[in-house]
């Protein structure tokens, strides 16, 4: 028998948000119904339910009256909108209100949630895990960067009737954030791609940053076979604090605390940067760059296990997936190619990119060029230091350093001396970056961009491409 379609009702709507009433017994006939929960005026509909939330630039109150002219079936705020001619839902806090309809929308369906969250990686393991499903299931994901406490939960809330899975990418920037997104999303299955110290600004330190990750682990149901529980194998403690919280837990990896079967068979690197290697004798071909995708291919693969995907679906649909925008793409512009992975950065994104340039063939110079990394509080001197002191050593041709990178530079003498004078050059920011980018790079050379999203490095883009004479390709 195939399940009842899911309806917005007056009663759900009560039910979700622990309201009292809702349509009387008997309801009406047909009962009030809604087509969906919306956030926005802009998209809004006839008969949606508009849920006014507060933002850092606007206030979802002061758009009740123009989500009324557009015809919505109901409104969702935390003060009395005055004169409503539609049903109007009062609620303490209407981010928590998005939160409770999504939960409601999740627990009427069937389909296994697999949640996802991590310092690095999350939004490279989603996709190539909607890859490895593609075969088995009909999976709905999270879409863009939208992965919070709002868009997780409209994620949830646009899921097709037709889905049989549900992939959320899950992130956080502040204590107890993954904690609600897992009370709102009950993954089935939970993944933590890894932890280094990203978000350290509210998050504190590693060990905050590891506990905050971990929170998404300890909803999921006790141990099954193969685990529900998966992680990557880096740090070294993540495998072993997964393992406090579930004692039987999924390690993907390359290390030798990885699973033998979650590890790398056969692995080799080819010219541009990508990997291929085998998983349970089925061929893998990477198309993203780094052996750090190699890592995340396997957490992908593991997750496509425990949903009982065929090894050579899993491994191929896997293979078909390319890099996200600005997330490890390599493009071509003339002479020049460009590994673009600047939508986002921490310690260990930008050692991971160092080291896929470094094993991608040249004809050319390679050329780091990087970019502050952001959110990082009172230890982010400390840690580009650090970041800055180890991607020196890895035998770049040259460094263009810009943001807390460069400042990084100077109070680092002892590391910077051995150098050559023209292998580390220091710019204030992107605008001096783009007027000095025809002096620092040659035709052939081949240049990484990485750094945090806010920094908007990939303003340096067109200049390169003009650069290498011709438009990039992706």
């Amino acid at each position: 028998m195939m399940p009842a379609t899911f309806r917005w009702t007056d009663s759900a709507v009560c039910r979700a948000l622990g309201l009292p009433g809702g349509d009387p017994l008997p309801p009406p006939d047909p009962p009030r119904a809604y087509e969906r929960i919306c956030t926005d005026t802009r998209i809004l509909r006839r008969g949606h339910v508009s849920v006014a939330l507060r933002g850092e630039r606007f206030d979802g109150h002061d758009f009740i009256a123009r989500a009324v002219q557009s015809g919505c079936g109901a409104v969702v705020a935390d003060r009395d909108p005055g004169e409503c001619p539609v049903p109007f839902y009062r609620v303490p806090d209407t981010l928590k209100a998005l939160g409770d309809l999504a939960l409601h929308r999740r627990l009427q369906s069937a389909v296994p949630v697999v949640g996802i969250t991590g310092s690095s990686g999350k939004t490279t393991v989603k996709d190539l895990t909607l890859g490895a499903l593609a075969a088995s299931h009909r999976a709905h994901g999270t879409e863009a960067n939208r992965n919070n406490r709002v868009g997780a939960p409209l994620t949830i809330l646009s899921m097709p009737e037709t889905a049989t899975a549900l992939v959320l990418e899950l992130g956080t920037n502040e204590p107890g954030e993954i904690a609600e997104l897992a009370r709102i999303a009950r993954p089935a299955i939970g993944v933590v791609t890894t932890v280094s110290e990203t978000h350290v600004e509210r998050l504190g330190d590693l060990g905050g940053v590891l506990n905050e990750k971990l929170d998404l682990l300890r909803p999921i149901g006790a141990s099954a076979a193969p685990p529900a529980a998966i992680v990557g194998d880096e740090p070294a403690q993540l495998p072993h604090a997964a393992r406090t919280i579930h004692p039987d837990v999924s390690v993907a990896g390359w290390s030798s605390a990885a699973d033998p079967d979650l590890r790398p068979a056969a692995p080799r690197r080819r010219p541009d940067g990508t990997w291929t290697f085998s998983w349970m004798d089925h061929p893998v071909r990477l198309r993203i760059p780094g052996a750090h995708n190699v890592h995340n291919a396997l957490l992908a693969l593991a997750v496509a296990r425990r949903l009982n995907v065929p090894p050579a679906s899993a491994a191929a649909g896997v293979s078909s997936v390319g890099p996200g925008a600005m997330r490890g793409e390599v493009r071509r512009a003339g002479g020049l190619t460009l590994l673009v992975d600047c939508y986002n950065a921490n310690a260990a994104g930008v050692a991971a990119a160092v080291t896929t340039l470094k094993g991608m063939a040249a004809e050319g110079r390679r050329v780091a060029v990087l970019g502050s990394m952001l959110e990082l509080g009172e230890r982010s001197a400390f840690i580009h230091r650090e970041t800055l002191a180890s991607a020196l050593r890895s035998g770049i041709d040259r460094y263009v350093l810009t943001g807390a990178f460069a400042r990084a530079a100077a109070e680092l003498a002892d590391e910077l001396a051995p150098l050559a004078a023209d292998r580390v050059h220091l710019v204030h920011d992107v605008d001096e970056l783009a007027d000095r980018l025809p002096e620092l790079v040659g035709p052939r050379d081949t240049i990484l961009l990485k750094a945090s999203r806010g920094v908007r490095l990939e303003r340096a883009i067109p200049v390169l491409e003009s650069l290498g004479g011709g438009e990039g390709d992706a």
